[in-house]
Order: C-alpha cells, then structure tokens, then sequence
C-alpha cells in the first residue's frame, strides 16, 4: 500500500475562544470568514470552511478526500456529523449578543447517502428554528455542491447561555 502523509496547522485555540467573548456571534463568525480570526482547529485537522453567516443561518463546506474515508472506501459518519454540528452549533452562535455563548445539549443525524471523493464539495447548511432565552433548536442539511442532492441531515438541541 502506498503510504500517505497530511500535515495539519492550527492556532492556538484559547486566543480563539478569547475573541468569542468581545464580539457578537455573528461578528465572530464573519471575522473567520474574512481571515481576521483563524479558523477553529477542527476546520484544519478535517478541512472544512466556513463559508457564509447571517443571523440564524450559517453555511460551512468541505471537499472529501480520502483521508476522510472509513476501512469501508467511504467518507466516515463522523465527518458527516461533524459538518451538520457546526453547522448547527454556529447558527445558534450566530444569534447570540456579545459574552454570550452555547452549548450543545442534544444532536441527531441521519445519512441519507454515501460521500466518497467523487462526490465532490459537499456543504452544510444550518438554520435556527426557534430561540427562546435557553433553549435554541436548530437543522441543517447537507448537500452535494454538484447537484443539490441531499446527503445527510441533522437536528440539535442547544442551551444558550
């Protein structure tokens, strides 16, 4: 078998999470889309971007390789659910006012089908659905970039603290 290599970067991630607490959700988010802020250090180690944020909706996407794959020959579910939770997980932080932060309480997945390589980019799109003052709940999908066929999908439960 021909061995293969990947070399993973990060910042640190407390400077990070400093910069969470002195912005708005949403102007967090915006400032890693910009390259102001890093990307967290999940987005290195799987390669997934955050690609768009407005209040209540965010969009993230990644281009499977086969360092994603599972002893099987395809993307494993985790990647798949990793995509759907941040996407959730930043919908919510997306409306959130300055020191304010979230935790995840409750996920759920479902994948509808397989992702390879070929499938190509695929993106996750992650919709508030209610926020009260505790509790947020939240969707998202994920999709072929290609053809808009749906992949996975996936709900979450968020405390708003």
């Amino acid at each position: 078998m021909a061995e293969r290599t990947l070399t993973v970067t990060w910042q640190d991630p407390t400077e990070l999470a400093g910069r969470a607490q002195v912005a708005s959700g949403l102007d967090f988010l915006r400032g890693i889309i910009s390259g102001e802020l890093p990307a967290a250090p999940i987005q290195e180690l799987l390669g997934f971007s955050l690609d768009e944020a407005e209040e209540g909706r965010v969009v993230f996407s990644l281009v499977p390789g086969e360092q994603h794959y599972n002893p099987i020959g395809s993307v494993h579910g985790g990647v798949a659910a990793t995509l759907l939770d941040s996407a959730m997980g930043a919908a919510v932080h997306s409306t959130l006012p300055q020191g304010s932060g979230y935790a995840t309480l409750e996920v759920k997945f479902n994948l509808v089908r397989p992702i390879t390589a070929d499938t190509g980019r695929i993106v996750a799109e992650g919709r508030v659905i209610h926020a009260g003052k505790t509790v947020a709940t939240v969707e998202a999908t994920l999709r072929s970039a290609a053809d808009g066929k749906l992949l996975a999908h996936g709900t979450s439960t968020c405390l708003i603290r």
